[in-house]
Formats: C-alpha cells, sequence, structure tokens
C-alpha cells in the first residue's frame, strides 16, 4: 500500500471516528432529568355559596421604610421601597349563611321575605402583572431587607382593601346581590320580593 493510501484510509478513519463520537457522546454528556409525579395531596375541601355583588379595580402606591440604627445607635439609616400597587377587590354575600328562618312565604305564596346576610369583601388581591417596585433604596449603612418587598405587597393588599372600603364596596354589593336574587326569584313564580339584611352583630 502506497504512501498516499494508507493516509487516505487514516482520514477515513478518522473521519469515522468522529461521526461516531459526535452520536454517542450527547448521550454521555447530556442531563438526564427524571422528574417523578408525587401523589397530589387535598389540603381542605369546601362547598361555596357566594354571589359575588360587585368588584372594584383599585391603585395604590406604597411607601414603606425599614428604619435601622446603627454604629451603636449613634447614626439612622434605613431601607425603604416603593411599590406601585394594582389590584382587584371583590364584594359579595355568603348565600351560605342562610337559615330556613330567613325566608318567609305569603300564606297566598305570592310574596317572598328574604333576609340576607350582610355583604363582605371576599378577597383583596393584587394584580401581579400590574404590580412592580418602583424603587428601592438602601443607605450606605444599613442592612437590606430581603423580605421588604414582601411586607409592603402585604401592606398593599390591606390598603387596597380599605381603599375599597371607604368608597362604599359593600353597599354597592349588597344593592347588586339584592336585584339578582330578586330577579331570580320572582322567576319562580313570586309577584313580591322582598330583600332585607341582617343587623349587624
Amino acid at each position: 500500500m502506497t504512501q498516499a493510501a494508507r493516509s487516505w484510509l487514516f482520514g477515513l478513519l478518522l473521519l469515522g471516528a468522529g461521526v461516531a463520537l459526535g452520536n454517542v457522546a450527547p448521550r454521555w454528556w447530556a442531563r438526564v432529568e427524571d422528574v417523578r409525579r408525587r401523589p397530589d395531596v387535598i389540603a381542605q375541601v369546601r362547598e361555596l355559596a357566594r354571589l359575588e355583588g360587585v368588584s372594584y379595580h383599585v391603585e395604590r402606591v406604597v411607601d414603606l421604610k425599614d428604619e435601622q440604627r446603627q454604629l451603636f445607635g449613634l447614626v439612622s439609616a434605613g431601607d425603604s421601597i416603593l411599590l406601585v400597587a394594582s389590584g382587584d377587590v371583590v364584594a359579595g354575600v355568603d348565600l351560605g349563611k342562610l337559615s330556613p328562618g330567613d325566608i318567609s312565604v305569603s300564606a297566598d305564596g305570592s310574596s317572598v321575605t328574604l333576609r340576607l346576610p350582610r355583604a363582605e369583601v371576599f378577597s383583596a388581591r393584587l394584580d401581579n402583572a400590574h404590580t412592580y417596585v418602583h424603587s428601592r433604596k438602601t443607605d450606605l449603612l444599613a442592612q437590606r431587607r430581603e423580605s421588604l418587598e414582601t411586607r409592603a405587597r402585604q401592606a398593599a393588599e390591606q390598603t387596597l382593601r380599605t381603599a375599597a372600603e371607604d368608597a362604599g364596596i359593600v353597599r354597592r354589593a349588597e344593592d347588586s346581590v339584592a336585584r339578582t336574587v330578586r330577579s331570580l326569584v320572582r322567576s319562580l313564580g313570586f309577584q313580591t320580593v322582598n330583600i332585607d339584611f341582617r343587623e349587624p352583630a
């Protein structure tokens, strides 16, 4: 075999080895993730009979600062955050609190009186897609509190709830629920439907 032939044969062997290595090596180096499904655990089951009356969309700015004393209390420093919060507050009536004594039907069956529970705020939740940190400032001598944003979000949810309550969300929820219930009961054949709400305990 000539020198040229041996060179060609050696080159073909190298090429074949490279192709084989390219097919096998990814299997050696590939990271295998074994995702095992664990049994689902249902912690609690509740039957809900809530009738939502109204939903408010509220936007607030929360300015939260963690005051700190450094250098034996001689220097004041702080870690602060400015959060622009956006969220929804939902209020309505929990019909699951109705009892048989809350329903009174007239003798001729033409009218009915319902005494509903008072409306309440069901939820006040942040819209994470539109809630963001506008600014975050930590003084030179202050410690950066990783929990500050969590605290700001919790405070934001509470301010959203308070703002909605101050704007009359509970009263509007009662008005809305009363109209809905009155319409539903009339469809059962009652000519007159009276809706009352219980007095606060």
